[in-house]
């Protein structure tokens, strides 16, 4: 069967592939733990949900704008004038289904076939496949000093003459390193400069640990919005809990926004009234149910990264946000894929391998799940890997015994 060059240079996105075979496993009723998820187990808020009742009681369930219906563009507005400090008009706003597909539209508006859109390593993992269904050249760039916090010169390196855009994202998800307000701010004039596009991800950008408040690239930027090539992205799933809901949104110039609306009215048309409904309730109601999933997430940081640290070789970067931990796990294997499959098939533990990520040899790990899940899940991987654990570990009624060396 003949398929396309874009369908054959495509792959399954391997994060939703672990939730799918997570849920296979658990259908058999094997006691499996999904260290891998970025999906918090919180509920999510009761205005969002108050919300799409009231909307499904109306009976009233129809066709939404191609860019989203005016009372969430509002909320966004408002959203956007308090934590960016910067007024924007509908005009400059996008509702989406999910931030991904805001992102996946903005490459579709601004990037043409073998045109280079850069962004730091390690990555989020649908960011080169994003950049091949437009016909552009993913362009990772891995921080020269080993770290996770990329510098200006490293991002300079690697932008020519093909370069379109660059894309940030932070806190960044594999790592949960939050950049630097200088980095930032240079990033911000250097793609003014070279007059390319800077795409935020901003999607974790409140889910912040350590005191560190969440700040704005409009800050550093010398522009207006309409003269601007800054293209900010955000949504309800990580900070409310809301995945499911598949709302996200973006801000950006009229000219782009209209562009990414052409591009989704074909595509999808606009996301669902009912969802976008709850999505305005999230934006205008209640805020606690922010800081209470923040304050969650950083005490189950700080409980993950005191169980990696008794381990011996693993080399651990605290997160300054997010729900992920990058651990390095090479001391082990080097073989992230090979190691991750090892903790499937060994102890029923769900990782994912940093060969996705666009670093190999690390796994990231997700806290955003009940402390036991976190504590056993390590349990057994320690079990799995320390040759000096003892023989067996029991995993409920189940007895595992040693039969590797």
């Amino acid at each position: 069967m003949s398929l396309s060059q874009i369908a054959r240079s495509i792959k399954a996105s391997p994060t939703l592939a672990l939730n799918e075979k997570a849920a296979i496993l658990r259908e058999k009723g094997d006691p499996v733990i999904h260290l891998g998820g970025g999906e918090p187990k919180s509920r999510a808020p009761m205005d969002a949900l108050l919300a799409a009742v009231n909307s499904l009681n109306t009976g009233e369930i129809r066709y939404a704008p191609a860019d989203g219906i005016p009372e969430l563009k509002k909320a966004i507005i408002r959203y956007t004038e308090e934590f960016y400090g910067r007024k924007v008009n509908p005009e400059n706003v996008i509702a989406s289904g999910g931030a991904k597909q805001a992102i996946m539209v903005a490459m579709q508006s601004i990037l043409n076939p073998q045109e280079e859109i850069i962004f730091p390593a390690p990555y989020w993992v649908s960011y080169p496949d994003m950049a091949r269904l437009c016909g552009a050249i993913p362009v990772p760039v891995l921080p020269e000093d080993g770290t996770f916090y990329p510098r200006l010169k490293d991002i300079e390196q690697r932008v020519g003459s093909y370069t379109r855009a660059i894309i940030i994202n932070s806190p960044n998800n594999p790592t949960g390193a939050m950049y630097s307000e200088e980095f930032i701010a240079d990033i911000v004039d250097f793609c003014e400069r070279k007059d390319i596009y800077l795409i935020m991800d901003d999607i974790y950008h409140r889910l912040i640990f350590d005191g560190k408040k969440p700040f704005s690239a409009y800050n550093y930027t010398k522009k207006s919005v309409e003269e601007s090539k800054l293209i900010i992205i955000n949504g309800v799933s990580k900070q409310y809990a809301m995945t499911g809901f598949r709302i996200g949104w973006a801000v950006g110039n009229k000219k782009v926004i209209e562009a990414m609306a052409n591009i989704q009215g074909h595509q999808t048309s606009g996301p669902s009234v009912l969802l976008q409904k709850a999505a305005v309730g999230a934006l205008n109601g209640i805020q606690s149910s922010v800081e209470s999933l923040r304050v969650t997430l950083e005490n189950n940081r700080n409980i993950l990264i005191g169980l990696l640290k008794s381990f011996n070789g693993i080399k651990v970067t605290v997160p300054d946000g997010t729900f992920y931990c990058f651990a390095d796990f090479s001391a082990y294997e080097k073989d992230s894929q090979k190691l991750s499959t090892y903790l499937i098939d060994k102890v029923m533990v769900l990782t994912v391998p940093g060969k996705e990520f666009g670093l190999d040899g690390f796994l990231r790990i997700s806290y955003c799940g009940a402390i036991k899940e976190i504590t056993d899940g390590i349990e057994r991987m320690k079990w799995a890997l320390d040759p000096n654990s003892p023989n067996e570990l029991y995993i409920g009624d189940r007895k595992l015994v040693r039969d590797w060396s």
